[in-house]
């Protein structure tokens, strides 16, 4: 399995992280977080261009690409406390979703099987259905639980003639056993789709979809809480599924389903970065970011960044194990650091 590099623009890695090539396992031996790009779009209802996600999440972002992001808010630094590796991207055509999603599934196994924990960046959320199995069939079939964001659902079952497809994953996933259904925890569902026949299937499963009323009505942060419970209960690790169009389209416009009345950007990031602190994540995907509908970048750096709170929770959650001060979101930013007093002409 060479490195591909991307497929889609200038051959670049994540804000400038090294590089890996998952033919060669020595290039991420030892590797904290393996970054894989999976460039497909063949499997969109409406409209297509999340192939180029990978490329515009790598480099969204006007600082320099130096492999180093401080994060202010968890007073870390993923990309160097943690041993980041970027391994291109799978070569997938849009045209054969079969091959693609083996192809994709079989990258992400290799990752996991290291010791590593894969964080690839979609692509269209078929991606979700290799992405998530692939780390099941390291970590076990069902033993790993599902925390989704996303405006839609995704478990259709036949959707354009076809089994797969970014409106279908979580079906296909729960029924080839890879996840449980009643470890699948959905957030920030609305509008018109699905209809009631696959909500009585996802009900059969006992799957726990959070739509945006209960949100707005209970709150974020009690919904989150909830799901957490769910998600670590006969659960050896969580997968993280970041569908950009969760948030609502005047956040993230840059996607191929536009859904309005979602999640703001800032309540997307606090949520990831709660997740990836409290939680044992062993999977992540960052989906449907559609460049030639992004105006101003805005979805890439959304996307960006997510991908950012995600390893900062990460890192901060492994310091703390290791013996390090619990993060406090209430402390001030420059609480323990020393101060210099200010210099006077003439004293």
């Amino acid at each position: 399995m060479m490195r591909y590099g991307p497929m889609f623009g200038p051959d670049i890695t994540f804000l400038g992280v090294p590089r890996c090539d998952l033919g060669d396992p020595e290039s991420f031996a030892g590797a904290d977080i393996v970054i894989v790009g999976a460039p497909f779009d063949g499997g969109t209802s409406n409209r297509p261009g999340a192939r180029f996600g990978p490329a515009a999440l790598r480099q969204a972002c006007y600082l320099p690409h130096d492999g180093s992001r401080p994060s202010l808010a968890l007073r870390v630094d993923p990309l160097r406390d943690l041993t980041v590796l970027d391994a291109g991207d799978v070569e997938c055509y849009s045209g054969d979703i079969e091959t693609s999603i083996a192809a994709i599934e079989q990258a992400v196994y290799t990752i996991a099987a290291s010791g590593a924990t894969p964080l690839v960046l979609g692509g269209d959320h078929t991606v979700a259905l290799p992405d998530a199995r692939g780390v099941a069939r390291h970590h076990g079939f069902g033993r790993v639980s599902m925390i989704h964001f996303d405006a839609h659902a995704d478990t259709g079952n036949i959707e354009f003639g076809h089994l797969y497809g970014h409106g279908q994953p979580m079906r296909r996933l729960i029924e080839s056993g890879a996840l449980r259904g009643d470890r699948f925890l959905q957030i920030g569902l609305r509008g018109y789709w699905p209809g009631p026949e696959t909500l009585d299937w996802m009900a059969g499963q006992r799957m726990r979809s959070y739509e945006m009323t209960e949100i707005v009505e209970r709150g974020l942060t009690e919904c989150l809480t909830e799901a957490f419970a769910i998600a670590t209960d006969e659960c050896d690790g969580v997968f993280l599924s970041v569908d950009i169009d969760v948030c609502d389209p005047g956040h993230a416009p840059g996607t191929g389903t536009p859904e309005p009345g979602g999640l703001s950007a800032r309540q997307l990031l606090d949520a990831v970065r709660r997740i990836c602190y409290e939680l044992p994540v062993v999977g992540m995907d960052v989906v449907e970011v559609a460049p030639p509908y992004d105006h101003a970048d805005i979805t890439a750096y959304l996307g960006n960044r997510v991908v950012l709170e995600a390893l900062s929770g990460i890192a901060r959650r492994r310091a703390v194990a290791s013996g390090g001060e619990p993060w406090d979101p209430r402390a001030p930013l420059l609480s323990g650091r020393r101060t210099v007093p200010p210099t006077v002409p003439g004293l």
